[in-house]
């Protein structure tokens, strides 16, 4: 799944933000916030993938619909964490069992499917924060290695995917709509 970190750092998050537990009653806010932080990152600023309208629209109702988040949330097997300042979400990362398609991923072993933090909020230290929660999470509930799929152009995270114990060991093509990323996985053993 397609990882837009932005802003991994190490340390506290600034006074006045809170990271929970995503709650079913999240749905719509938590289906905003992914679309429009996968928006920033990938289609209207950041990186610019020049998506076909349709493959997009078809992408963003299947991954970031409400009626997906609300499965999401629903489903026992994953978890999501939200960081917010008041009722504004800022960030989320959303983690569960392994879906990547390498010969060596077996079932029950996590995975880091998404972490995004709002551009608004870029140098709070969400990320990292986020991050190290999923990870303990990960560690503590899944067994084996952890996995994550991130876009062959994010150079960026993939640094920081590397400097916290990652290496790459496969690819595959991520599907948005009929257009294919080029996407590397990742693992943690």
């Amino acid at each position: 799944m397609k990882s837009g970190i932005s802003a991994i750092g190490g340390g506290e998050a600034q006074a006045g933000v809170n990271i929970r537990p995503a709650r079913p009653d999240d749905a719509d806010a938590l289906a905003a916030l992914k679309l429009e932080t996968f928006m920033e990152s990938f289609v209207t600023g950041g990186f610019a993938i020049p998506y076909p309208p349709a493959d997009l629209a078809l992408f963003n109702e299947k991954s970031y619909g409400v009626a997906a988040i609300r499965k999401e949330l629903g489903d026992a097997g994953k978890m999501t964490w939200i960081a917010e300042r008041g009722d504004r979400m800022l960030g989320y990362v959303h983690v569960g069992p392994t879906k990547l398609p390498h010969p060596d991923a077996r079932p029950g072993e996590g995975e880091l499917y998404q972490i995004y933090v709002r551009n608004e909020a870029q140098g709070l230290k969400l990320g990292g924060k986020l991050l190290a929660i999923a990870l303990a999470h990960l560690e503590e509930t899944r067994p084996g290695p952890i996995w994550l799929g991130v876009w062959s152009g994010n150079e960026r995270a993939q640094a920081i995917y590397t400097k916290i114990g990652f290496r790459k060991v496969g690819d595959y093509l991520f599907p948005v709509g009929e257009w294919r990323d080029q996407e590397f996985i990742f693992r943690r053993d």
